[in-house]
């Protein structure tokens, strides 16, 4: 089964890449027809790359008597005759023409008359191999004459786990990176309540290779890009089914990269390229040992950080410490010139240094004389007759 995959690429670029690969391409819609999604789900309009034919198939359209289209009935009937519309449709054989065109997944086979609600939908995305080996059932019209591709990058499966009650999901894509191009059918149809035609398809499915059998028992046919079992799968002259055909319907050959990716890929609506990224990768956040090692690398750089704004701290502080040393100022208007090593002239001895003699202290001056501490310089008074008269007397009697 294929419930999910990836076309994340506009059509110019799958266009691009086509014709790279030898697919010519002389139609495609807009880049803004259908959804670029990494989720692409059931009920999705992508892109379908098919012969240019009309609506009915390749077999032409087939007409009434009056030139009106016929019904299911008559369109039924004319692919079991083999009836190839009128005249003008007959004739030499054209060149074939190829186009991209925006389609909804899950066919509606053209006899329905009204919109089937999701879950009848749901029972179109595939279909199996082992269906169309025989002529009946609801795919023979289209397996004759509707034959597509469906063209992505990768498709999602999911391996069961612990009695189906855990699902991982799983991406799938070529190992070397090309387009992936399922075989598919296409039809097309026009409700009854409606003036507009519908274009559907499905997936055809067969048993998985020995890369897949571990994971599902049915993988889509993968056809190789720009083979010859591509061509003859799309060549709107082969309107009838054969074994060639049947043969087509094999399990992929190539070589296919399978690994295990997010679980969020299980709900319809999410899209993120994180979805074709794997679980394990380094480049997965989400991967719960990156995230712990990335706590880890975040926590040793905060560390580092802290220790380095203490450093840068103490060398501030120590640097308060120290004194500045004034520099020396230089004179202004003073021309530089580039110095020149000095030349040290020779040296010669030189006599020993005389030491130099102190010279005696000059005499005082004579015109200044030196006082006396008990006497002011003036004539000492006689006593007077009779003794200590006057009241003075020598200080020396005072003691005495």
């Amino acid at each position: 089964m294929c419930g999910r995959y990836v076309l994340a690429l506009r059509p110019g670029e799958v266009r691009q890449q086509l014709e790279d690969a030898g697919m010519p391409v002389d139609e495609a819609p807009e880049d803004e027809a259908t959804r670029q999604s990494y989720n692409v789900a059931p009920g999705y309009y992508e892109l379908v790359y098919r012969a240019d034919v009309p609506d009915m198939g390749s077999g032409g359209k087939n007409y009434k008597e009056g030139g009106e289209v016929e019904g299911a009935a008559a369109h039924t009937k004319a692919e079991e005759e083999g009836d190839e519309g009128p005249e003008e449709s007959k004739g030499a054989a054209k060149e074939t023409k190829y186009k991209l065109q925006a389609m909804k997944w899950g066919l509606i086979p053209f006899w329905t008359k009204r919109n089937p609600d999701y879950s009848t939908m749901l029972r179109t995305i595939n279909c199996r191999d082992d269906s169309l080996a025989e002529n009946r059932g609801m795919w023979t019209s289209m397996k004759q004459k509707k034959r597509c591709i469906i063209v992505c990058q990768g498709f999602y499966e999911w391996l069961k786990k612990n009695g189906g009650k855990e699902k991982i999901p799983h991406y799938v894509k070529r190992k070397d990176g090309q387009l992936m191009c399922f075989a598919g059918l296409w039809d097309c149809v026009q409700y009854e309540d409606s003036t507009e035609t519908l274009y559907t398809y499905t997936i055809i499915t067969t048993s998985p290779n020995d890369q897949l059998k571990f994971l599902h028992d049915r993988m889509p046919v993968i056809l190789e890009n720009g083979s010859d079992a591509l061509r003859t799968w799309l060549d709107p002259n082969r309107s009838t089914w054969t074994k060639e055909l049947q043969s087509l319907l094999k399990p992929y050959e190539g070589e296919l990269e399978v690994y295990a990716v997010s679980k969020e890929v299980g709900k319809v609506g999410n899209n993120s390229p994180n979805f074709v990224i794997p679980v394990a990768s380094l480049e997965n956040r989400g991967n719960i040992r990156n995230f712990f090692k990335g706590e880890g690398v975040k926590k040793e750089k905060e560390e580092s950080e802290d220790t380095t704004e203490e450093k840068e701290q103490d060398v501030k502080k120590s640097d308060e410490n120290i004194p500045i040393k004034p520099e020396p100022l230089e004179a202004p208007n003073t021309p530089t010139t580039p110095s020149r090593k000095r030349r040290q002239p020779p040296t010669t001895p030189t006599p020993a240094a005389k030491k130099p003699q102190r010279k005696p202290p000059s005499s005082p001056s004579p015109a200044r004389k030196t006082r006396s501490a008990t006497s002011n310089g003036t004539a000492a008074r006689k006593p007077a007759k009779g003794g200590g008269g006057g009241g003075s007397m020598k200080i020396t009697s005072f003691f005495g």
